[in-house]
């Protein structure tokens, strides 16, 4: 049997942090969760899990709610839908909404019970609060027949993360444990977690995912197959100037990239160019760009530019500046480097 295993769909971000392009990263969520539907149809698969957080939050409008409620509902397969810790079972939760009724194929698991699947027995593990220490899964019994597949939101007991974000065993008693809350796809033998179907933020090592995964019989591994969904992609480039300058210049579609640009090293007064051509790149070609230029220090053996500062308070500040080597005279060196 297969399925297709997915979460984190957190629709109804508001993407602030990017500013304008905030509005293009909130339609991506729901066109990258149109593309998981559509995996699942290209892949025949018997079933999907949506593993939690469909929703950011409890307050999104009621638009978004059908909006996701209908996506699922023309998948044209059964659609099992967990609440997580951003879109928990709680008085006016978003699982109120009358649009979850239309959609007969459509199941949100309010229950910590059995639920019969195509081919499968699903254990799943709702949340009602946002925060708890307690492991959501800890009702699952052991034993029973058929392929057995757990689906929960939480964090795996023993990263220091786990404290009050719902801990979860690893080692449980069914064929697969569909996860979420991790935005990073993860895959730990029977665990695994999907990952968010679009990147949310700089810094997610392996977003952008959703998982086929197919089980032959009770007890048999399951197989475990990534599969592409985002619209967007969301990168940190780092290293030397030379370097970061070379890897904005080689994006395929910057117009698709938000880039988070972290270059460091030593400057050199010729080195200016460089940072005039990085910033325009930015600037014009990219759906958002961010550079960090802390990192960057004036190259120690060269201090041509200070000779280039306005004579008089400017240029003997610099000179100073740099007799005094120490990160906090480098920095204010590089504010006064800018000034060129």
């Amino acid at each position: 049997m297969r399925f297709l295993h997915t979460a984190d769909w957190q629709i109804g971000m508001k993407a602030a942090m990017v500013g304008a392009a905030g509005s293009r990263v909130r339609a991506a969520r729901l066109e990258s969760a149109r593309t998981v539907i559509d995996l699942a149809r290209r892949h025949d698969a018997a079933f999907v899990l949506l593993a939690g957080d469909t929703f950011e939050h409890n307050g999104v409008s009621r638009k978004l709610v059908e909006d996701v409620a209908r996506i699922l509902g023309e998948a044209g397969r059964p659609v099992y839908v967990l609440p997580g810790n951003h879109d928990p079972l709680e008085t006016g939760s978003v699982w109120e909404h009358s649009s979850w009724e239309q959609w007969p194929h459509v199941r949100v698991l309010r229950q910590a019970e059995p639920v019969p699947a195509p081919g499968a027995t699903l254990y799943p593990c709702p949340l009602r609060e946002r925060w708890s220490g307690e492991d959501p899964t800890a009702w699952i019994p052991s034993g029973g027949e058929g392929v057995r597949i757990g689906i929960a939101h939480g964090t795996v007991k023993g990263v220091p993360e786990t404290g009050r974000s719902h801990p979860i065993a690893l080692e449980q008693p069914v064929d697969y444990m569909a996860l979420g809350h991790w935005h990073s796809t993860a895959i730990y033998g029977r665990a695994a977690y999907s990952g968010t179907h679009e990147p949310t933020a700089f810094g997610e090592r392996e977003s952008g995912n959703a998982l086929l995964v197919e089980i032959d019989g009770p007890g048999a591994p399951p197989r475990v197959r990534k599969l592409p969904t985002a619209r967007l992609q969301w990168v940190v480039r780092e290293g030397s100037l030379r370097e970061t300058l070379a890897a904005v210049e080689s994006e395929h579609d910057p117009g698709s990239t938000l880039v988070d640009c972290r270059p460091s090293g030593f400057l050199a007064a010729c080195d200016r160019d460089l940072v005039d051509r990085l910033e325009m790149l930015l600037r014009r070609r990219f759906l958002f760009a961010r550079l960090d230029r802390s990192r960057l220090l004036p190259e120690p053996e060269d201090d041509g530019w200070i000779e280039e500062l306005p004579a008089g308070y400017l240029r003997e500040t610099a000179r100073r500046l740099r007799a005094r080597q120490d990160a906090a005279g480098a920095r204010a060196l590089l504010e006064l480097y800018g000034l060129l």
